[in-house]
């Protein structure tokens, strides 16, 4: 990733792209061009070192929204059979660097995958409901008794956020904010 390249990647509106259950879902850019071969490049090709820019241009978008809350930060999780097959969660490394730039504390263990789905991007809205429904769940153990920031790399129809907002409010969690890294 060049500086040049980098700089070419334009964010979404400063706005909600989608609202969910009274919580704010906000895309940084679209998935096209650059932004797409670095989402590509880090989530299949195992190129580990685009977390940095992921997280730089997820959270260059954060600050211009202003929110002063100290959050906590998790990454949509994968099922531990994806992880395996892949040999790293992709979110988990983006959480990693958006927390050191944002101070923030990363969670990556609030909320697991327990539910091996399937991949996504093939599937209708309803098809994904269907797939999603009951994959997330919540340990409370790990509550750190701050509000949640949720970061996902491609929000489409905002399924995955939908469900992992559900177990959120199941187990008591009010203060939620889903960050996509692009949409559509």
């Amino acid at each position: 990733m060049c500086p040049k390249c980098f700089e070419s990647m334009t964010f979404s509106s400063k706005t909600a792209n989608r609202i969910i259950d009274r919580v704010n879902i906000f895309s940084c850019g679209v998935y096209e061009k650059t932004l797409q071969k670095l989402i590509r490049g880090l989530k299949y090709h195992k190129q580990k070192e685009l977390a940095f820019y992921l997280a730089k241009f997820m959270y260059e978008y954060w600050k211009e929204l202003g929110d002063k809350r100290d959050f906590q930060v998790v990454p949509t999780p994968m099922h531990p059979n994806r992880v395996k097959k892949r040999k790293y969660n992709h979110m988990n490394l983006v959480v990693e660097e958006f927390c050191k730039l944002s101070g923030y504390t990363p969670n990556y263990d609030l909320i697991r995958r327990v539910k091996d789905t399937k991949p996504q991007y093939k599937l209708t809205r309803a098809q994904r409901l269907i797939n999603l429904e009951n994959a997330f769940e919540v340990d409370k153990s790990k509550d750190l008794r701050k509000p949640v920031l949720i970061l996902d790399d491609i929000s489409t129809t905002g399924v995955t956020f939908e469900e992992m907002i559900k177990s959120l409010h199941k187990s008591g969690f009010n203060e939620i904010v889903c960050l996509a890294a692009s949409s559509p």
